[in-house]
């Protein structure tokens, strides 16, 4: 006869005990962490606000059940809805993602961390309408910049060395687990309590990459990281009732995430859990695009602008080569037909054949109206994806860290055009001081599109401020982009 399973409860797997202990005890010390953690929030919230032009988002946004106002509920920026925090933090969610222009982390594991923001700001907005209510004090924004550091801490250090997309899982995953740490801390719960939060998020059913492939490739892309933090919202209101949790539910024989979910391997950890990720984020400044290609547009603009002065067009073009890495060949390296803007804006020839064609790239050129044109298919089936073994080697490098991408254009009259070369794009670290002062001017932009300009001037005045904002009561920085 085998021998039952023992049913003795075991201590929680390694892996909770230190997310837990990092948000419960780590003082994050980095001044660059916080300045950065700034321009992560506005650049986030502007991204936010230009989503808010698109009527495909939009027409998720809201209450559940129309009209529903919650009292001392959480504001979503750019529109007049109050909402409770876990429909606030689907809200702001899909916003944040929905144009694919908020921040990244490349590594074994992709995604956004800044999309934990749409939980940790509702968190943070409810959480100091109903203390000010009570006669307490609110909370401030220095503490929404710090969960925000730890969140992506934690997003970022879990993706350094595990894919989760080769197992076919999407990495929203892993702002479940942020956002659910983070936002178990701000709502006060006890440190076992935490614990239970993020086992809870690791039970969950996870959501699946297909829809961010062909051919299923659609717009929940748009709105998975607002269903994720939202979910982590719910998760710790749940475990702060003293619901229990689920100790060993990575390392758990055959129901454990690892066995069910991960092919039997346990993660890897490249470093302990500190500030690194949020000085080390990249922006997405200039273009909204899928980052494996951001490299490939800035080397398209310089070559839209090389053949005008040769007096060329795209019409001229024969074949367009991109030497990148593998990410990129397996993310966004894709043939045949677009179906939506959520497919074009993860195809590369799609991000490559516009800026060739009108020498820029917007999120509007995702729409049907400007896809429609044929001149833009016609140079897809020109632009061909080849590896180089040494930029996928650069893309994986800690110290380097580099997303290039080179392309060479050849004209239908013979000519070959030197190869453009660029590895590091704009929002990446080694360009922050290019990168920030377009990246602000990226904020006016969206704050222009959507307030009058005093409002826009109040928004600025605290917003470039790092001590005027951090001290900023929540609810007070919140109010500051109600329309």
């Amino acid at each position: 006869m085998s021998a039952g399973i023992s049913n003795v409860r075991p201590d929680p797997d390694q892996v909770l005990v230190d997310i837990v202990d990092y948000v419960t005890s780590h003082e994050i010390d980095s001044q660059l962490a916080y300045d950065t953690a700034r321009h992560c929030l506005i650049d986030t919230l502007g991204c936010g606000l230009e989503a808010l032009e698109y009527p495909a988002c939009t027409k998720l946004l809201g209450p559940v059940v129309p009209g529903t106002v919650v009292p001392n509920g959480a504001k979503v920026p750019g529109t007049q809805f109050q909402l409770d925090p876990i429909q606030a933090a689907f809200n702001i969610g899909a916003m944040i993602r929905w144009l694919d222009f908020n921040d990244t982390w490349l590594a074994a594991e992709w995604g956004h961390p800044s999309d934990n923001l749409g939980g940790i700001l509702a968190t943070a907005d409810w959480q100091s309408r109903n203390a000010v209510a009570a006669g307490k004090q609110p909370l401030r924004m220095r503490e929404v910049l710090t969960a925000m550091i730890k969140a992506h801490e934690i997003q970022g250090c879990i993706a350094l060395e595990n894919s989760f997309n080769q197992v076919g899982l999407d990495h929203v995953v892993l702002v479940k687990v942020a956002s659910t740490a983070v936002v178990a801390r701000m709502l006060g719960l006890t440190r076992d309590e935490i614990i239970n939060a993020v086992s809870l998020a690791w039970v969950d059913g996870q959501a699946l990459r297909t829809y961010r492939h062909a051919p299923n490739t659609g717009s929940r892309k748009s709105w998975a990281a607002g269903d994720a933090t939202s979910r982590a919202v719910r998760l710790a209101l749940i475990a702060k009732t003293g619901e229990m949790g689920y100790p060993s539910v990575l390392t758990a024989k055959g129901w454990g995430f690892y066995d069910v979910l991960f092919k039997g391997q346990e993660f890897k950890f490249q470093r302990p859990y500190g500030s690194y990720v949020m000085e080390h984020v990249l922006f997405k400044i200039s273009y909204p695009a899928e980052f494996h290609g951001q490299t490939a547009v800035e080397a398209a603009m310089s070559l839209h602008a090389e053949l005008a002065q040769r007096g060329k067009t795209s019409d001229d073009i024969r074949k367009v080569n991109i030497r990148t890495h593998e990410a990129c060949i397996r993310i966004i390296d894709k043939q045949g037909p677009l179906n939506n803007p959520a497919d074009r804006d993860h195809c590369i020839q799609y991000m490559v054949a516009v800026p060739l064609i009108y020498g820029r790239l917007t999120a509007a050129d995702y729409e049907d109206e400007i896809a429609g044109d044929p001149r833009i298919d016609a140079l897809r089936d020109k632009i061909v994806c080849i590896e180089d073994a040494q930029f996928t080697h650069d893309y994986h490098d800690p110290e380097k860290r580099s997303i290039a991408n080179g392309l060479t254009v050849e004209l239908k009259d013979g000519t070959r055009l030197d190869e453009i070369v660029v590895e590091y794009p704009i929002g990446h670290k080694r360009r922050r001081a290019d990168g920030i002062p377009l990246l602000e001017a990226k904020f006016r932009t969206k704050l222009a599109r959507r307030f009058p300009k005093k409002q826009q001037d109040s928004i600025l005045a605290v917003s470039l401020d790092q001590k005027a904002l951090e001290a900023m009561p929540v609810h007070e920085y919140v109010d500051l982009y109600v329309i």
